[in-house]
């Protein structure tokens, strides 16, 4: 028993030497979704605040991320989020793609499967309270369908109720 604590300890050691690369790409911010699209603060800020960690290229990295292999996670969760949808590098996406991100976004949302729960529990910034969650939802179908009309596309017919201030 003591020889197998031993090797978890020295293992545990070990492992530290490995740790991920925090550096952000570059974020540019004449395609960044909340800058493009002209985001009212409140509503950027809720974005921003329940996003824009794993969905940018802001990552602000938590003390965690300095430790295996919960750094390890951290990073692959990034990947992920950056590779699924970038807020960053929002304007270089084509226009279908970027109805089709705003859609999807809606949905993860409505089914609460964003922000994720394992985020919020360590980030109780990012966790929306009810009328917050519907001030995105309904930012991101308003966009959506100001995306499809300035592209002379069909608009959808679910109507948003976010109103611009």
């Amino acid at each position: 028993m003591k020889k197998v604590l031993i090797i978890i300890i020295v293992a545990f050691i070990l492992i530290q030497f490995f740790p991920i690369d925090k550096n952000n790409p570059v974020a540019t911010p004449q395609m960044d979704f909340l800058k493009i699209k002209n985001t009212p603060e409140k509503t950027a800020n809720l974005i921003r605040n329940a996003c824009y960690d794993c969905h940018s290229n802001e990552t602000k990295y938590p003390w965690y991320a300095n430790t295996q292999p919960f750094g390890w996670f951290l990073e692959s969760h990034i990947k992920e989020g950056r590779k699924e949808l970038n807020f960053s590098t929002f304007a270089t996406y084509e226009t279908k793609r970027q109805i089709k991100k705003l859609k999807e976004a809606v949905e993860m949302m409505e089914e609460n499967e964003m922000p994720l729960d394992s985020y919020v529990i360590l980030h109780p910034e990012a966790k929306l309270n009810a009328a917050d969650k519907k001030q995105v939802i309904d930012y991101f179908k308003f966009m959506e369908n100001d995306t499809r009309i300035l592209n002379d596309l069909p608009t959808s017919v679910e109507k948003s109720d976010f109103k611009v201030k």
